[in-house]
């Protein structure tokens, strides 16, 4: 059985087993390089992975019925988020976007056939001349605040999304580790060495014991990357 077919049964099979009706099973999926970096210092984006990690990806993202990335990465990176590499269906775009900065030219918004989800708090700002579907959740009136990911997952489960994929940045990444939100981990370390932002940010408060760990943990050489895969554990138990 290839690394590409182990990977899709585990996956369907935690998917499948997802018993929580309030939110979507959630997948947390990057790449960095072997000293935990996702981009330099200076916030140039970099790729990590080779092209069967790609493919994996691709396949991955095949695999969920909505996409998700934070704003930062929109604004860095501008990506497609479709499945270009391998056979299925595009995932449901859905951008995490408190402030609702996201350009009316991202490719996000161009999606060939589905029309982007921006979730953002900001009440403010005219999103008319957007092609995506901006969702307002309710705020503290603060122009700092978040988007609350609770209650934004709450809602994709409204909206049918069932199964989630997480792919970044760090900021959200982080956000979804510190909310307990991530049930399948699957993680590409690409053999370099870049000494450069960090996937995640402080997770544990002062005080704290507990840190999210993973639990049957699997790992594989593709080309000249590492995946590794698993579940996520909160606290001594499962998310």
């Amino acid at each position: 059985m290839s690394l590409n077919e182990q990977i899709e049964n585990w996956l369907r099979e935690r998917t499948a087993a997802f018993s929580l009706s309030d939110r979507p099973f959630i997948t947390l999926t990057y790449a960095q390089s072997w000293d935990g970096s996702i981009t330099t210092r200076s916030g140039e984006t970099l790729c990590f992975s080779g092209p069967e990690a790609t493919r994996l990806t691709h396949q991955l993202r095949s695999l969920h019925e909505g996409i998700l990335v934070g704003i930062g990465t929109v604004l860095s990176d501008d990506p497609q988020l479709t499945v270009r590499e391998w056979e299925g269906d595009n995932p449901q775009p859905i951008v995490l976007d408190s402030q609702l900065r996201t350009p009316a030219s991202a490719k996000v918004c161009h999606h060939p056939d589905k029309r982007c989800w921006i979730l953002t708090v900001n009440r403010l700002s005219d999103a008319s001349s957007h092609e995506a579907t901006v969702i307002r959740l309710d705020d503290t009136g603060s122009e700092d605040a978040e988007v609350p990911l609770l209650r934004a997952m709450s809602l994709l489960r409204e909206r049918g999304i069932r199964s989630l994929m997480v792919e970044g940045g760090a900021a959200v990444i982080t956000s979804f580790l510190k909310a307990g939100l991530v049930d399948a981990l699957v993680l590409t370390l690409s053999p370099k060495l870049v000494g450069g932002y960090k996937a995640v940010d402080e997770l544990l408060m002062v005080g704290d014991r507990d840190s999210p760990s993973i639990t049957s943990v699997h790992s594989c050489q593709l080309g000249d990357d590492v995946v590794v895969w698993g579940d996520l554990q909160f606290g001594g138990y499962s998310s």
